[in-house]
């Protein structure tokens, strides 16, 4: 990865272009019905939680799609029982539906299914989606990797389902549920808060 491609798809978080909304899209999974583990935390009597791993392989799986609009957090959200070019335009046209003014451009990475024959076709007839795909390895660059941490907290821990239609209904209650709270997603550490002192002693040697 060039030090331009970094910078670009950077620019595009800090100084988006106008009249434009940037959403960064990626997709989770797969997602089995079965026993999640809690999330980390502590038991009332003083001990880290503790959960029987529950594993399992099977054909239902879903895999669900995320979309993070930049400026203000807001998340579009889509189950599939598949990950391909058929579910991957479907859900561009709800990003496209959730931001109906100006140019979209979507940060995703380099699957076959985002720049398939198929999807290009596609997005021919949608011109206000623009793809701005991220270098091989360079994962860190996609915000919603980040919200996926969050998702993975609200929906699935200490969850058990046992068919894709619940994983459905637990990924659209988290997704109302983060979206309710939602703040722009700004690049860059966060500086540290200043140590506000309640009381300043002087001392006379």
């Amino acid at each position: 990865m060039t030090s331009r491609e970094r910078t670009r798809i950077i620019g595009l978080y800090t100084r988006p272009p106008d009249d434009a909304t940037v959403v960064c899209a990626d997709e989770l999974g797969p997602v089995i019905p079965r026993t999640f583990p809690p999330a980390p935390g502590w038991s009332p009597d003083g001990h880290r939680i503790k959960n029987e791993i529950d594993y399992s392989r099977g054909p239902e799986k879903t895999w669900v799609y995320g979309g993070l609009r930049v400026r203000d957090g807001q998340q579009v959200t889509m189950c599939a029982p598949s990950r391909n070019s058929v579910f991957y335009q479907q859900f561009l046209q709800l990003i496209e539906d959730a931001n109906p003014a100006g140019d979209i451009y979507v940060v995703i990475d380099n699957l076959s299914s985002h720049n398939s024959v198929a999807t290009r076709a596609w997005l021919e007839g949608h011109p206000r989606i623009r793809h701005v795909f991220i270098p091989v390895g360079a994962c860190w660059l996609n915000p919603q990797e980040a919200w996926w941490r969050i998702f993975r907290k609200a929906a699935l821990a200490g969850q058990s389902f046992a068919d894709p239609d619940e994983i459905t209904q637990a990924t659209r209650i988290a997704t109302a549920q983060l979206n309710a709270r939602a703040r722009p997603w700004r690049w860059g550490r966060p500086a540290s808060p200043t140590r506000q002192l309640r009381r300043r002693y002087v001392y006379l040697i």
